[in-house]
């Protein structure tokens, strides 16, 4: 599942917030952990246009030092990472060191040295999970663990389900961190309401026909649950729920059973290959208050690359 996880850190405490969810992780799944610091040249003081040589020694020290401290905390809980230094732009060299390594999880913290924004997640995050090409941890800096490295536990976790064999494919590795932390499931599936148009006078017979529907498949949805609930080893609650949105229940039902952390697949029933991401997990990207680990279900080598992606790689190659 996850074997190999990620684990870039810039110095700051806000960076450090994903430690404890680290440690719940590797111990439920076993893995190997990689911790990573990238140092950017271009932050470096200069003389007469050249980088101060013993400057840079200094700040490579420091943060060598740095990832020690961290790996010796996490070997006192039986814990080794691995540690590794970079130099270049952070978010280019977190997604190299992560391809060549085959890593299969980067946990990140949301915001890092540059302090908490307006934003949910910082420009370089951003940067790193638009082109991840693997599972993505993101844990919410503003918001983080109050207790020690080792007391972290899932009360709750949500996963929300869109009746797709692709989003089940998140159902083996949330049933073995649920078996692992003594968690409760929550396996929700929202029936939308058909879409009615909306520039005329809905008849009788067109509301009937909309509760019809409606009904329908609020029918195989509950055959659905019963049948996830079947297969699932872990503590669950299957929740069945009506409504016109897809996502504005789920951020409800979050707050509601205090969820500790949210497991989406990257994709469900509309998701291509063009895309590393469905609407319902941008959403929660974008505007999600909660832990959320982000199962990516496509190979690497299925997703297709943007436009800019291929101008930047041309450009680069020539």
């Amino acid at each position: 599942m996850f074997d190999k996880i990620l684990i870039p850190l810039d110095g700051s405490p806000l960076a450090e917030t994903v430690l404890p969810h680290v440690i719940a992780l590797a111990r439920g799944y076993e893995s190997d952990i990689y911790l990573l610091r990238v140092l950017d040249p271009q932050g470096v003081p200069t003389i007469s246009g050249s980088r101060d040589h013993l400057e840079w020694q200094i700040i490579k020290a420091e943060a060598k030092a740095y990832l020690n401290n961290i790996r010796d905390r996490l070997q006192e809980i039986d814990l080794h990472p691995e540690i590794h230094i970079m130099e270049g732009s952070a978010a280019e060299s977190i997604l190299e060191f992560s391809a060549d390594h085959d890593i299969n999880l980067m946990v990140l913290s949301s915001h890092g040295q540059s302090g908490i924004s307006g934003w949910n997640v910082s420009s370089v995050v951003q940067k790193i999970i638009l082109r991840a090409r693997t599972s993505v941890m993101i844990v919410r800096a503003y918001h983080p663990f109050k207790g020690g490295l080792t007391e972290l536990q899932y009360r709750r976790i949500l996963v929300p389900l869109d009746g797709s064999l692709r989003a089940e494919v998140v159902l083996p590795v949330v049933n073995k961190l649920a078996s692992e932390q003594g968690s409760e499931l929550i396996i929700c599936h929202v029936v939308r309401r058909p879409e009615m148009p909306r520039r005329i006078q809905h008849s009788q017979e067109d509301i009937e026909l909309s509760e019809k529907v409606t009904q329908r498949n609020r029918i195989e949805a509950s055959r659905y649950l019963e049948q996830v609930n079947s297969i699932v080893d872990a503590k669950t609650d299957t929740r069945l729920i009506v409504d016109d949105s897809i996502v504005a229940p789920l951020y409800e039902l979050v707050e509601q059973e205090q969820i500790d952390l949210v497991v989406l697949c990257a994709h469900g029933y509309s998701g291509g290959t063009k895309w590393p991401y469905g609407s319902t997990v941008i959403s929660f990207i974008a505007y999600g208050n909660t832990p959320m680990l982000i199962y990516q279900d496509l190979d690497k080598n299925q997703m297709e690359g943007t436009l800019v992606e291929e101008i930047a790689r041309e450009a680069g190659s020539r």
